[in-house]
């Protein structure tokens, strides 16, 4: 886009102050941006973060152009500013402006599930020579759209928007922002249902977005959003993709094959075909976090190039960088429809906005604009030619960015790259971990703190990728079991308040060393601690003091807090940051009595001790459960543990799992009647048996009492049990009944499928999830997952 900040004020009915200048791009995280020329940073109030809070901030960085809700003085006489009543309503009414001067076709995909597979794979099957967009990522709400919407230039032919509503009233604002001329519902299922009385007011409230569409594509294997789509929108071209043949489709999933439907009934509609079409469930649908060689992490997003997705994982490279080198490998970009001098710009400004101190291009394209880039670039006109070269490039302790096209198959540099080669990876996926924050953000006031758990290396999905992310999302305090866990995040770049929950004496030293706060849950710990705040010559150190109202593993009884007060009491070595309490049953309805009991408990002892303090230090007793059941436990701070990752709730569409363990098939055998298969010749067969063998064993997590078909994994949707018993590095399934497995396919030991879960295994088990998680072996490469 290219807008006057005074033609901004006037579309967006907001009041101009200030200077006047050009805007071709807009910020809404202040983390985000870089270089700052042509940007307005749109500062919104939302729960948990004011942006009004960092204009100063970006004002530092160079920023002169704002749009705010609040009346308030311009920063510098160099500023612009946009006044209006709603900073999220005023940037939907731009991007609604912007639609309108846009004359290529608008798809826009909503749905319960599929919406953005099916956008990715659209978008990734058009011709190289037609210029298209796609909403980068899951840009799909309020915001999202509105963002996604002002990143038009133009020039595309077709735009691929998502859009997604949680609750009633939220697609009139999407419709009245994208106007779609073809809209493709993927699939109605049961995510945020509680948020509607019913299926039909949830497909009513989808369907809006249809309104004034020409064009609905859907599958009549949703028989009551057919009916519904007919009875609203008859006299529209409706195209059912159910009526497809696509002969690419039939390896995938019951899921993917009904997404896939939809792009080729999509693909057809727009006088394409779908003889291009990208119909691969192993193409990568978000950025994929890796552990590099030499201390290095890989942002692997090497399946598509367009200068939008290009700009987005540039942004993700600096907001993981930490502080660390930042190396950013982009290949030719084929789908742009622009002159490529203009192209190849725009990547280069791009580049320096992310801040990135090494690029290294690929491809003849990209190569024959190398005099765009900084001096001490590298290019190679190929994949092959950069690999010839790959000791002769400097990766270590550097984030790196691969970023290109499909058919640059830069996978095989990634496989360089990588660290680990077993087999065997733990998917986790950040954005569905970002939905569980905000899921229990919701339960809370605006802007409350949280306590993020991640100890036991984040419950076994991995220590600093997930600490970057929640520091990135406003957590307040991070929370571990012992010193070394804090000092591994400190190390790695992690800035954060961290607490340590089992703080010993042995650790003190270290702890202050490396800013780690500790639990103080007894008078022999608060002494020793403060001995050694005073040999380090310390003073006002934060400390966590520990409560016990019922638990009785740790903290403070009420007849210490007395005593635990005068301690306190003008102690300036030492700085209460919080007080705490842990409770043991919110997860219980049927001691819902005692959780209250504790609560009670909590409010007066903390209040008690509050009482010898000249300040007021924060006050938290609320878990994961808690948040949602108890409002009573609130208090000042609430702590996230196991929902955090998805788990411990059970029959809840909010909560999304963030964990996928899964592996690949490496050896199949057919066997004979009458054979046995394993040690102890556990399996006798009583049928011609087809096996497959997967390397996965005890040593990985994979517990040994799931073997004689007490578990069952999945290949493609498909049940295949797990046959005689679990050896210590592999483990065998039985694939008899499951046509066209291959060596090299992809199993899952347990994912988001409802009969496989980690739930589901943990009920097998007799056990809780926290176990499985935290036994997840670290020879199991951790792969991070953002959409």
């Amino acid at each position: 886009m290219n807008y006057l900040l005074s033609d901004i004020a006037r579309i967006v009915g907001g009041e101009h102050r200030g200077c006047d200048m050009m805007i071709s791009a807009v910020a809404t995280d202040s983390r985000s941006v870089v270089v700052t020329n042509e940007v307005v940073f749109a500062a919104i109030d939302g729960k948990n973060h004011d942006g009004h809070n960092y204009i100063q901030r970006m004002v530092a960085r160079g920023v002169e152009a704002f749009i705010v809700e609040r009346d308030m003085e311009l920063p510098t006489k160099r500023c612009g500013m946009v006044v209006v009543e709603s900073t999220l309503g005023a940037l939907q009414e731009l991007a609604a402006y912007h639609r309108r001067q846009f004359a290529g076709c608008v798809v826009a995909i909503t749905g319960s599930n599929g919406k953005t597979i099916v956008k990715e794979w659209a978008s990734r099957s058009m011709p190289e020579q037609v210029h298209s967009f796609a909403s980068p990522k899951s840009y799909n709400s309020q915001l999202g759209v509105a963002l996604s919407l002002l990143m038009l230039d133009g020039g595309e032919r077709v735009a691929f928007i998502e859009a997604g509503v949680s609750e009633p009233g939220e697609m009139s604002r999407l419709e009245y922002m994208i106007r779609p001329d073809i809209v493709v519902v993927t699939s109605i299922g049961d995510a945020h249902s509680a948020n509607f009385v019913s299926e039909a007011a949830k497909i009513d409230e989808k369907l809006i977005l249809a309104k004034d569409a020409k064009t609905i594509i859907y599958s009549s294997e949703y028989p009551s959003l057919r009916c519904r789509i007919e009875e609203l929108y008859g006299q529209r071209e409706l195209i059912d993709s159910s009526c497809e043949v696509v002969d690419d489709v039939l390896e995938l999933s019951d899921a993917l094959s009904v997404d896939a439907l939809h792009v080729a009934a999509l693909m057809r509609r727009l006088g394409y075909g779908v003889d291009g079409a990208i119909f691969s469930a192993k193409v990568a649908m978000r950025l994929e976090l890796k552990e590099g060689i030499d201390n290095s992490m890989i942002i692997d997003d090497s399946y598509n190039s367009d200068i939008n997705s290009v700009v987005v994982a540039l942004d993700a490279l600096h907001l993981q960088s930490m502080g660390r080198r930042r190396v950013a490998v982009i290949s030719d970009i084929r789908q742009s429809g622009m002159p490529q001098d203009r192209l190849y710009a725009r990547v280069a400004e791009a580049v320096q906005r992310a801040g990135v101190d090494y690029l290294i291009g690929v491809g003849e394209s990209i190569s024959a604009y190398a005099m765009l880039f900084p001096r001490n670039s590298s290019f190679y006109n190929s994949t092959d030619e950069l690999i010839e070269n790959f000791h002769h490039e400097r990766w270590a302790d550097s984030v790196i960015l691969l970023k290109g096209s499909r058919d640059s198959r830069f996978e095989r540099l990634a496989r360089l790259l990588e660290r680990r080669t077993h087999t065997t990876t733990l998917e986790v996926d950040l954005a569905a971990m970002k939905k569980n924050l905000n899921y229990f953000r919701r339960h809370l006031p605006q802007h409350h703190p949280i306590v993020a758990m991640v100890k036991a290396g984040s419950y076994g999905t991995g220590d600093v990728d997930v600490a970057r992310m929640l520091q990135h999302e406003g957590v307040r305090y991070l929370a571990v079991a012992y010193a070394d866990e804090g000092v591994t995040l400190r190390m790695k770049g992690i800035t954060m308040p961290i607490v340590v929950l089992n703080a010993d004496q042995d650790s003190f030293d270290v702890m202050i060393a490396h800013d780690l706060e500790p639990e103080i849950y007894s008078f022999h710990s608060l002494d020793a601690f403060r001995r050694a705040v005073h040999h380090a010559h310390r003073e006002a150190y934060p400390i966590h003091i520990k409560l016990d109202t019922g638990m009785h593993r740790l903290g403070f009884m009420e007849d210490d807090v007395d005593l635990l007060g005068r301690a306190l009491h003008l102690d300036h070595s030492l700085h209460i940051a919080s007080i705490f309490s842990h409770l043991s049953t919110a997860d219980m309805p049927s001691e819902d009595a005692f959780t209250e009991q504790q609560i009670e408990r909590f409010d007066y002892m903390s209040s008690q001790l509050i009482e010898w303090l000249d300040y007021t230090p924060l006050c938290h007793i609320a878990n994961s459960a808690a948040i949602v059941r108890f409002k009573s436990a609130h208090f000042d701070m609430c702590r996230l543990g196991l929902g955090l990752y998805g788990f411990g709730f059970e029959h809840n569409d909010e909560l999304m799992p963030v964990a996928t363990l899964a592996t690949r098939i490496v050896q199949i055998k057919q066997l004979m009647r009458g054979e046995s298969v394993g040690y102890g010749r556990a399996a006798r067969l009583e049928r011609d048996t087809v096996i497959a063998t997967i390397p996965v064993g005890y040593a990985d997590g994979l517990d040994r009492h799931l073997g004689c078909g007490r578990w069952k994994v999945r290949i493609g949707g498909v049940e295949a049990p797990i046959i005689g018993r679990v050896c210590m590095d592999s483990a065998m399934i039985d694939i008899t009944d499951i046509e066209g497995v291959e060596v090299g396919d992809r199993v899952i030991i347990f994912g988001a499928e409802r009969g496989n879960t980690l739930e589901d295994m943990a009920q097998v088990l007799d056990t809780i999830s926290y176990e499985i998680m935290t036994s997840i072996s670290q020879r199991v490469k951790r792969i991070y997952t953002e959409r």
